[in-house]
């Protein structure tokens, strides 16, 4: 499956911030939102802001950086039936 990400930015209460809309092959499958300083020691993380499909439920924790986002997205869109 190939991935790809288009940079977005997402409204927030207090600002626009970084985000990522992630496809597969063509199909968008999740966005992606870029934690900010108002969350404290998460900041910098990456926080699945919508998932599709697979990729509704269950929520998974905030991810460290992108590749292990991609990489759990991977996995779950690899179980799609």
């Amino acid at each position: 499956m190939i991935l790809s990400l288009q940079p977005i930015r997402i409204r927030t209460e207090s600002n626009d911030g970084e985000g990522r809309l992630v496809l597969a092959e063509g199909v968008l499958v999740a966005i992606l939102a870029r934690l900010s300083a108002d969350h404290g020691a998460a900041a910098g993380y990456w926080f699945l802001e919508a998932g599709f499909g697979s990729l509704a439920y269950p929520r998974p924790p905030a991810f460290l950086d992108l590749t292990t986002a991609l990489d759990w997205i991977t996995q779950r869109c690899d179980q799609r039936p």
